[in-house]
């Protein structure tokens, strides 16, 4: 797989999101990294993650408290993913984080495993 400069979207308050940082680092990857509550992922990208995934539920923060106090849970049965991709590319806080982009892959949360693979 190309480790070639891949996008990590993150939050700095974020620990699974530092580990995944630090992770970066420690193999050497070079990388761009986004704030994810200032620039969420794009549509885009969202959709590109979506047909990784297979599942649109795997790209929300499903612990965070937008998710929550969003009735989330509920809005998901009701929207098309048209919209899902809308709300999500214009609140960075209901992406699962981190959401790193790279040419050809896409990985969400942070689970060493999934990563080595990608990642070497």
């Amino acid at each position: 797989m190309s480790r070639s400069n891949p996008k990590v979207y993150e939050y700095s308050g974020c620990s699974t999101c530092r580990n995944a940082l630090k992770y970066l680092k420690s193999k050497k990857v070079d990388f761009k990294q986004i704030p994810i509550r200032e620039t969420p992922p794009t549509t885009a990208e969202l959709k590109k993650a979506k047909q990784y995934l297979g599942d649109i539920k795997r790209l929300f923060n499903t612990s965070g408290k937008d998710y929550r106090e969003g009735n989330w849970k509920e809005k998901l049965g009701t929207l098309t993913e048209e919209q899902i991709f809308k709300e999500l590319s214009a609140n960075g806080n209901l992406v699962k984080r981190p959401f790193v982009v790279g040419e050809g892959w896409v990985l969400v949360g942070f689970k060493e495993e999934e990563w080595k693979e990608k990642l070497g």
